[in-house]
């Protein structure tokens, strides 16, 4: 394992890979004061120009989600001229609609910012997910990618009851997500995934690994793992008998708008310095494996031609991956390393 230090100077250095004298856009909270201070020491050693916000400092964030916090024109004012932008918050109940999208709205629509996403960011993960090589997660990805860019259909099992096909459109684009953040493309910091969106899908998804959004302030849902069929790439229906609240959740959740309830992205988890699910979603997707998301599948870089405000993460355990007849990954482990 390696430190919070490490963790802050690999996102700095190796992922955003940040210049002397760069202006920065620091967005934090309260709880995530501890990483936040390590980014900005980082950040101070290259003489860049800092705006660090912190969330509450604009208002309430209620955790049910009564009045989100909406994303503060002050903020928004920051980016006129910064190139570089950090977000390393935790996650509220309506912020995914009210703060970060419009936030990242900003960041796609500024040519000139390198942004490094990390919402759930704690220490652990700076010192696990952060601290890991990412010449050999960039090294994997690429292969992946290789395998993955031109695929028709994927199945995916498990040993908990997972048995979906997804199929692709080829005119949709696969995307590398590896710890390289450019001007083109921000990343959420740890990385390590290759990812597109699922034109269709059929089957079971049984998640049993961590769901996101939200829901990411209940941890790993080892012990009460929620079952999602899909029909046409529709979500028939979401059960969680183990917690019945969640479940009630989750069928609100998959109502709010049109789309909110069809298949989105596909992913695959390239991160091979990690070795358990911790239960944050930030981290947990990047780990071997698959995960999937309801909703939002980023058309503005995979080509899909939906939108949603919905996304709702879910990561899968042990795993079986067959990519066209192919498999890449039996149980967990790849097989093409």
């Amino acid at each position: 394992m390696g430190t919070l230090e490490l963790g802050a100077q690999q996102a700095i250095n190796k992922c955003i890979r940040v210049n002397k004298g760069e202006e920065v856009v620091l967005v934090t909270d309260r709880g995530t004061a501890e990483v936040a201070d390590a980014l900005e020491k980082v950040l101070s050693g290259l003489a860049c120009k800092i705006h660090r916000f912190v969330m509450e400092d604009f208002g309430e964030r209620p955790e049910d989600g009564s009045n989100p916090l909406p994303f503060p024109r002050q903020i928004a004012q920051a980016y006129e001229t910064a190139t570089v932008s950090i977000y390393a918050a935790a996650g509220r109940k309506g912020e995914l609609k009210s703060f970060r999208v419009p936030m990242l709205n900003l960041v796609d629509s500024n040519p000139k910012v390198r942004h490094g996403h990390m919402p759930n960011v704690n220490r652990l993960i700076m010192e696990t997910g952060m601290s890991t090589d990412y010449d050999v997660v960039q090294q994997l990805s690429a292969k992946v990618h290789g395998i993955v860019k031109t695929a028709r259909q994927i199945r995916v099992t498990s040993p908990a009851g997972t048995d979906f096909l997804a199929r692709f459109n080829p005119a949709w684009r696969w995307l590398i997500s590896d710890g390289q953040i450019t001007a083109e493309q921000w990343s959420n910091l740890p990385d390590g995934e290759v990812f597109t969106c699922a034109e269709t899908a059929t089957g079971r998804a049984v998640v049993d690994g961590c769901l996101g959004d939200y829901f990411g302030r209940e941890g790993t849902c080892e012990t009460w793992p929620v079952i999602v069929d899909f029909k046409d790439g529709l979500v028939t229906s979401v059960r969680c008998e183990k917690r019945p609240e969640i479940q009630a959740e989750l069928e609100k959740y998959v109502k709010q708008d049109a789309n909110a309830s069809r298949i989105g992205e596909f992913a695959i988890g390239t991160n091979v310095g990690l070795d358990r699910i911790i239960g944050v979603l930030l981290q947990d997707e990047k780990f071997p494996g698959v995960h999937i998301a309801i909703g939002h599948g980023y058309p503005e870089k995979t080509g899909s031609p939906w939108s949603s405000d919905a996304h709702l993460d879910m990561v899968l355990r042990n795993v079986t991956i067959e990519v066209d007849g192919r498999t890449i990954m039996k149980a967990g482990g790849f097989t093409i390393l």
